[in-house]
């Protein structure tokens, strides 16, 4: 199960771009993300501070090549957390309700980003974006397996695309939800 810490740590606007652009690119210098994000060096290494310290990061001082850079990689590559793995504590819980909002919000601050870019886009990434949604009746079980199911087809598409070939790739973004609803 995912900590509380590593909600706290990873549900900020900032550390969440971070967290993105090192699970895209790998290992960087700190440097890099700032200039990659926008932000201030001092502001990146603090960051990178707090997700340290909740093991989301490391440092990659193997991959200095002089004393004065700092480089850091990802050390989990995936969080997966519900608000029920919480209910035992109510801080915990109230915060990782918090932390589901911000999901939340970034989910559709994304969705939300393209819809305003997307007629100054390529037509070809416009023809390839997708929305789906789907009703069935299901088990909670069921549902669970469904998300399993659909995180398995994600891994196994992201596996599965070639590194050395040429192609110049961009950052993609699919979030799905799936819960308990009535027609």
């Amino acid at each position: 199960m995912t900590s509380i810490e590593t909600l706290r740590a990873v549900h900020h606007p900032t550390r969440r771009r971070m967290v993105d652009f090192l699970y895209l690119h790998g290992p960087c210098q700190v440097g890099t993300l700032a200039r990659e994000l926008g932000e201030q060096v001092g502001s990146i290494s603090h960051h990178l501070r707090m997700l340290e310290k909740a093991g989301v990061v490391a440092a990659a001082p193997e991959l200095a090549t002089d004393g004065r850079t700092s480089w850091w990689r990802l050390e989990q590559s995936s969080i997966s957390w519900s608000v029920e793995d919480f209910a035992d504590d109510a801080a915990d819980r109230t915060q990782a309700k918090a932390a589901e909002r911000l999901n939340i919000d970034h989910q559709l601050g994304k969705l939300a980003a393209w819809k305003r870019e997307a007629e100054r886009v390529d037509p070809a990434w416009r023809r390839a974006a997708f929305s789906s949604d789907f009703i069935g009746l299901a088990t909670p079980d069921e549902l669970v397996a469904l998300q399993e199911s659909l995180t398995a087809v994600v891994r196994a598409w992201q596996a599965a695309l070639p590194t050395d070939d040429g192609q110049v790739r961009e950052p993609v973004f699919v979030f799905a939800h799936g819960f308990r609803s009535q027609p």
